[in-house]
């Protein structure tokens, strides 16, 4: 069992905020750009009830765990309830007379049901492959550009904060879910739980890329680009340029390294500017 854990000087903060979703009414929001706006929005849709998800799969283990990491966990689901509510807020003002997002969410809820009904441990999996996916895309938005400017520079300032208070959070508090998978499994024989959480990262990078992209060239449609077209631009914004997904590859690469931790990719120098930010907007 490794003995690596969150660093004791990170702290998790629940920011209670308010993001004005008004600059989401006039056509694609994110820089003018139909395609990383389906994008977003692709992914938007997933959190309100993947979020839910994440929140019940570390409350179902709380009875494991103690001390700082019992405070994490609280401070966790409160940062994620949080999340949920402001981006159910933002996936209110795609028109669902136009585009095919109650069917999209019926989709996500039927897939994150699924989850659930394999028991806690599978969804603290999922959990804690999920979390690494969205610290991982946190961690690169602020090196994206479109067309040499960088991602969110023509946005409206209270999306492209909602979104980077967002990924700040999830940075923050990126390996709480898994401090407390360690602790649920640490009973486990050490190849089991290797062996586990590899297998199951394989399987959530498959199912979670390829909805993404599915969702958001569906999106495209009812913008007027066929499926294939839509989708094979997908793919380029992902894997290419400005490569959302594809920038990743050596973080998503180190969850197989044995002994690894979240925090072994230690980027709190990146997040110190944005925690004195918003800390300081939740204080007021």
């Amino acid at each position: 069992m490794t003995n690596k854990r969150t660093p004791e000087d990170v702290t998790i903060l629940p920011r209670d905020l308010h993001f004005s979703m008004d600059g989401a009414d006039n056509g694609p929001w994110l820089d003018g750009d139909p395609v990383a706006t389906a994008i977003f929005n692709a992914m938007s849709l997933t959190f309100p009830d993947g979020e839910r998800l994440f929140i019940d799969a570390v409350k179902a283990h709380r009875s494991q765990v103690s001390g700082k990491l019992a405070q994490d966990v609280k401070d966790f689901i409160s940062q994620e309830a949080i999340h949920s509510r402001e981006h159910h807020l933002l996936n209110n003002k795609i028109d669902r007379a136009k585009y095919p997002v109650d069917e999209i969410e019926a989709e996500i809820r039927e897939r994150i049901a699924f989850g659930r009904s394999g028991g806690p441990i599978r969804m603290l999996m999922a959990t804690i492959c999920l979390e690494h996916f969205t610290s991982m895309m946190a961690d690169l938005m602020t090196g994206l550009e479109i067309d040499g400017e960088p991602l969110f520079s023509k946005t409206d300032p209270a999306l492209e904060r909602l979104w980077r208070w967002h990924a700040m959070e999830e940075t923050e508090h990126k390996a709480v879910a898994y401090d407390v998978f360690l602790e649920a499994t640490k009973d486990w024989p050490p190849f089991r739980r290797y062996f586990r959480r590899c297998l199951s990262m394989c399987i959530i990078t498959h199912h979670f890329t390829s909805h993404v992209a599915d969702h958001a060239a569906r999106l495209l449609v009812a913008d007027g680009y066929s499926y294939e077209e839509g989708l094979r631009e997908v793919k380029a914004f992902l894997w290419k340029k400005p490569a959302l997904f594809g920038k990743g590859w050596k973080v998503w690469l180190s969850w197989f390294k044995p002994g690894f931790h979240p925090w072994d990719h230690d980027n709190r120098d990146v997040m110190a500017k944005w925690k004195e930010e918003f800390t300081l907007v939740a204080a007021e």
